[in-house]
């Protein structure tokens, strides 16, 4: 890979500094990096460009399918960095015009700061026992009367059933359940340490006693999927808020 990524914390954004130069085949594994990014699921990701070259400039199509993730889950908004002057010009025509461009790492937090809203979240951290779909509804319960969503209490519960109960009966590891507030979105995630991808069982009538899963979820769901992450994967949902 001739671009290197390195990845830092700045008080609950992520930052990664891209350096080298930008080609095609570099574009597997830098989607695959921010992703991963993402499924941390950080205030905001910023993307530091100062030190990237671009070699191929179809490449930069990487940013907008990142962005298009973003803006399904988690609501992390990406801001890009310091391009130099030629990676400027590629990211400011009529194909990349939305990508939101920074002077500096600097200009970009000072962004930030002026229009963040500070969105309630709750985590959980979870055994992978049977008894942790029950605690798991509750939270989801919860969360939605505390955050004045009644009419997601049923859904919400469901969702989470479900995505609890796929770790505890495939992936048999730790699991972390994480909620959280969007603008216009209830988002649900479960992150557990296994990076095989949940696969819907498409044999299995939704109505079917313990088949419901993940065919459930698709049903319930605005938007779902799932998301590599450090050391396994990470399944999220999104519910439209009313």
């Amino acid at each position: 890979m001739a671009v290197r990524c390195e990845v830092s914390g700045d008080g609950g954004n992520l930052l990664i500094a891209l350096s080298g130069e930008l080609r095609l085949d570099d574009s597997a594994v830098l989607q695959e990096r921010l992703l991963k990014c993402l499924a941390e699921q950080p205030h905001a990701l910023l993307v530091d460009l100062s030190a990237m070259r671009v070699g191929q400039p179809l490449a930069l199509a990487i940013f907008k399918v990142v962005l298009r993730q973003a803006a399904r889950w988690p609501g992390t908004p990406i801001l890009f960095c310091a391009p130099g002057p030629e990676t400027r010009s590629l990211l400011s025509s009529a194909g990349n015009h939305t990508i939101p461009l920074y002077a500096s790492v600097a200009a970009a937090l000072t962004h930030l700061h002026d229009h963040r809203r500070v969105m309630p979240s709750v985590t959980e951290d979870l055994l992978p026992v049977a008894g942790s779909t029950r605690h798991g509804r509750d939270i989801a319960t919860e969360a939605c009367i505390r955050w004045d969503l009644p009419d997601l209490v049923a859904p919400a519960s469901l969702i989470v059933t479900e995505l609890i109960a796929n770790v505890v009966d495939h992936a048999h590891t730790m699991m972390t359940l994480r909620l959280s507030l969007r603008q216009r979105y209830l988002s649900i995630a479960v992150r557990d340490g296994s990076s095989d991808p949940p696969v819907p069982a498409l044999d299995v009538t939704p109505l079917a006693a313990g088949g419901r899963g993940l065919l459930l979820v698709n049903e319930l769901a605005y938007h779902w999927g799932h998301l590599p992450s450090t050391g396994g994967k990470v399944v999220w949902a999104a519910l439209r808020r009313p």
